[in-house]
């Protein structure tokens, strides 16, 4: 069984610790926790790893945001990976802080990647796990929020939500999707 784990951001310094890059730092949390590295391919930054039998592999776009779908659908494609072993970690300003929810299927809520990813697939019927980022912006300062940095008191956190995360991939992986919203869906 081969899985394509998608982990969305933006590539650059100035992004690395934002609210909008919590799928790279999932991605990058777990690779950290299970001693596999990141090289630039094509299109992405990508991994491999394997887990109980399983084919993991891992990106992170190197398109931003706003065309990651171009990057899934490579690796879509070159891996071999059927729709419903892929999974895209995204920010989720519809959660508060460190919420994780697993869903099989939805709406780009008003989210570009997601909404790129929608676009080049035809469908809304991916997995994506929804990292929770809270909302805590003035009307018309949602951009400034999600490229600003996580807080102090979010950061002295933010490990803990993201090993969570990385558990969820894991069972994503290994379980399923159903199983997994069961055990992990807060």
């Amino acid at each position: 069984m081969k899985y394509l784990i998608v982990g969305l951001g933006n590539i650059g310094p100035e992004y690395m610790m934002t609210r909008h890059n919590a799928g790279f730092l999932v991605l990058d949390r777990l690779a950290a926790t299970h001693n596999f590295k990141f090289s630039f391919q094509k299109l992405a930054f990508t991994a491999e790893f394997k887990h109980k039998g399983k084919q993991i592999y891992f990106i992170k776009p190197t398109t931003f945001m706003n065309l990651s779908g171009k990057a899934l659908r490579y690796y879509m494609d070159a891996y071999k990976v059927p729709i419903e072993n892929v999974l895209v970690v995204v920010d989720e300003i519809q959660l508060d802080f460190g919420v994780l929810r697993l869903k099989p299927r939805g709406s780009h809520g008003g989210h570009n990647g997601l909404r790129n990813i929608e676009e080049l697939l035809q469908t809304q019927e991916y997995n994506r796990l929804r990292f929770g980022v809270g909302s805590d912006f003035a009307r018309g300062r949602q951009i400034d929020y999600v490229l600003g940095n996580f807080a102090n008191d979010q950061m002295k956190e933010l490990f803990v939500h993201l090993d969570r995360a990385g558990d969820i991939v894991l069972s994503f992986c290994t379980l399923g999707v159903q199983q997994t919203m069961n055990n992990f869906n807060q």
